[in-house]
């Protein structure tokens, strides 16, 4: 049973493209790199042959996980979220009552993660504390040196 992901616009737009990119782009490439090592002679003998036809296997392998991917891609509809509680896509701004340090997170599905750019994995151990949260609320998180907690002080959506 395959498994239904969930992407925001823009993510499903990027899966989409990688795609396109390895189907149209990659794929030709990895039959002409065959058909220029099976012109060297030999194929008993040829490692250039053998090469590119184990890339093409990895290549068609990736491609085949991917149309699976896309397929079971799921697109969220943002109008439906509710802002009064942290959900996938919510904007949160916590702070950390140990130091009082406030952070900006967006939770997003797990495929779309980018620590630098502020988005977050709603299956990562403060995504998933996180979730079902108002304002107000304390999250207590568990990490692997003890246990953190963090104040929602502001759940919105861009």
């Amino acid at each position: 049973m395959s498994k239904v992901s969930y992407y925001t616009a823009e993510g499903l737009k990027k899966l989409k493209e990688e795609l396109d990119q390895l189907k149209h782009v990659e794929r030709p490439k990895a039959s002409q790199a065959i058909a220029d090592a099976r012109d060297k002679g030999d194929l008993s003998e040829n490692a250039e042959y053998d090469a590119a036809k184990e890339a093409q296997g990895l290549l068609e392998m990736r491609i085949s996980k991917m149309e699976e991917l896309y397929s079971n891609a799921r697109l969220i509809d943002e109008s439906q979220l509710d802002t009064s509680k942290v959900l996938v896509l919510s904007n949160v701004k916590i702070k950390n009552t140990a130091n009082n340090m406030e952070m900006k997170y967006t939770l997003v599905a797990e495929s779309e993660a980018d620590l630098k750019s502020g988005k977050i994995s709603v299956t990562s151990p403060i995504g998933k504390g996180l979730l079902g949260k108002s304002v107000g609320e304390i999250a207590e998180i568990s990490v692997p040196n003890g246990t953190l907690k963090f104040e929602v002080l502001e759940i919105s959506r861009d």
